[in-house]
């Protein structure tokens, strides 16, 4: 251990190191990539000059130069200040005065795309038979795409009618219910998952990744039925940690692409991805009288006032108010240009046809 209680780092190149960083750390893969990224821009903008002989300006540099010339949302804009300030701080062990300096921009607030029942019933309708059980699951349990896709056999329990999410967003877990009119379909599903779980085992595919360090531990648990994708990729695929090649589950970016053939082919105007599902499922069960701590527990919210954002879309509150507008005296027509149709008692009086046709040239 070093000075800061860190064990010094083994890889040789900077990047090496940051990945060894976060896997020490137990982040997920996509913080892994995405810190990567991050960094890998920070130093290619800097023209290849190693960080420790950057400071704090070159920081703010680079954000000012995303926030101006890039013109990146606010979350990525704190994405990237997430990822330099871990390099310096976990990998380059430098804790310099200039890193409480640089200014944070202040997350916004947005009020989410939420569906109606009937148009979740219409985009489930229109979403291909492939996807249709992923779709329902995600607006049935309210999960987010990356943990409908990452769910294993032992994750769902026919008995108590729940689905255990294990490793979620903030590496929690929780229990959600498992929709009725979906336990058929899943059933049917894992049997055709058990089929390719036959497949691998009878052509010595390695077993599927594990999380943490299980796979050390229980060496043949990735090959066991009960570790197996509810959601097995069609294809074999290369762990972009160890190199093996081995099945994944399926990938998000097919199930993203579904749903937006799905809303094109249900007339849908809204913009929907994966997590509009999610927040259509928190919102009809506020509006059905769920209480909101048992939502936030469903959605696996640290905090309430995260779970409060649905209570802003209810069909109770701005839906059922009347306008002022409504209340208004009956108004004059207008043409097509808001020019005030000159009838009854308002606008200039009609002129005498014989005027009207000698201004005409008639």
């Amino acid at each position: 251990m070093n000075s800061s209680g860190k064990p010094p780092l083994k890889a040789g190149r900077l990047l090496d190191q940051l990945r060894e960083r976060i896997r020490y750390n137990h982040y997920s893969l996509r913080t892994e990539k995405a810190y990567v990224y991050w960094a890998r821009r920070f130093i290619r903008f800097h023209e290849l000059k190693h960080p420790r002989t950057l400071g704090g300006p070159d920081v703010e540099k680079f954000l000012t130069h995303l926030a101006t010339v890039q013109k990146v949302a606010v979350a990525t804009h704190r994405q990237a200040l997430a990822a330099i300030l871990y390099l310096y701080r976990e990998v380059l062990d430098m804790e310099l005065p200039w890193m409480e300096e640089i200014g944070r921009p202040r997350p916004r607030l947005h009020v989410p795309v939420v569906l109606s029942r009937e148009e979740v019933a219409r985009l489930l309708r229109a979403v291909e038979p492939e996807f249709y059980l992923i779709a329902s699951v995600l607006y049935g349990a309210g999960l987010r795409l990356g943990e409908c896709l990452s769910l294993r056999v032992k994750d769902i329990d026919f008995e108590r009618a729940v689905i255990v999410i294990h490793d979620g967003k903030g590496s929690k877990d929780r229990v959600v219910m498992l929709p009725a009119p979906l336990r058929e379909s899943l059933q049917a599903t894992l049997r055709d998952s058990r089929a390719i779980w036959a497949r691998d085992r009878a052509e010595s595919v390695p077993g599927v990744a594990l999380p943490h360090a299980l796979e050390n531990k229980y060496p043949r648990a990735g090959e066991s039925w009960s570790w197996f994708w509810v959601f097995p990729s069609t294809s074999l695929s290369i762990d972009p940690r160890s190199g093996i090649r081995r099945r994944f589950h399926r990938y998000e970016q097919t199930v993203s692409r579904a749903l937006a053939r799905a809303t094109r082919s249900a007339g849908i105007s809204k913009r929907i991805t994966a997590h509009t599902l999610r927040h259509s499922f928190a919102t009809h069960l506020l509006e059905s009288g769920v209480d909101i701590r048992r939502v936030q527990e469903l959605l696996g919210h640290s905090d309430v006032s995260t779970t409060m954002i649905y209570t802003h879309v209810l069909s109770s509150s701005a839906a059922g108010t009347a306008s002022p507008l409504e209340r208004l005296p009956e108004l004059p027509a207008r043409g097509p240009r808001g020019v005030r149709e000159p009838r009854g008692t308002y606008g200039p009086p009609l002129r005498p046809p014989s005027l009207l046709a000698g201004l005409m040239g008639q």
